[in-house]
């Protein structure tokens, strides 16, 4: 069994796999950081000073000044600014890697187009003919096209 886990464990794909998983997760909080440390800064100037990480609605209508001050008080809230934030870093991942996996595409080599076939079937007498051939040579039928 060790040595069946060993295969596995070494196998190509599933280091490659594993590889991909940190880079990802680095990336995730290069992004991360992206986001909210250089992108929604300029953005809450501009949408008013707004700081989108306080953004929230308590439920239970205790009022807070802050969102640490309604976690610290035990008040129940819907915390839309962190979703924002949220789903700007997600969109950025996603764009990221969509142009990353465009490039890679561009620089993969195409697949050489199948060749022409040099051989068919007579669909009278079913004997393998050249494929340019215009009458079988086995049942002498005239070949269509």
């Amino acid at each position: 069994m060790l040595k069946q886990f060993k295969e596995f464990a070494l196998r190509g794909n599933v280091l490659d796999m594993a590889v991909g998983i940190i880079i990802g997760a680095a990336f995730g909080r290069i992004v991360s950081s992206f986001v909210n440390d250089l992108l929604l800064p300029p953005l809450s100037l501009v949408a008013g000073k707004v700081d989108f990480s306080n953004l929230f609605i308590t439920l239970a209508g205790d009022k807070a000044t802050s969102l640490a001050a309604a976690r610290a008080a035990g008040a129940v809230t819907l915390n839309y600014g962190l979703f924002v934030a949220a789903v700007v870093d997600f969109l950025l991942v996603a764009l990221a890697v969509f142009l990353l996996v465009k490039q890679v595409n561009r620089w993969t080599p195409k697949p050489a187009p199948a060749p022409a076939p040099t051989s068919r079937e007579c669909p009278y007498c079913l004997m393998i003919i050249p494929a340019a051939a215009s009458r079988c040579p086995h049942c002498t039928s005239q070949l269509p096209g």
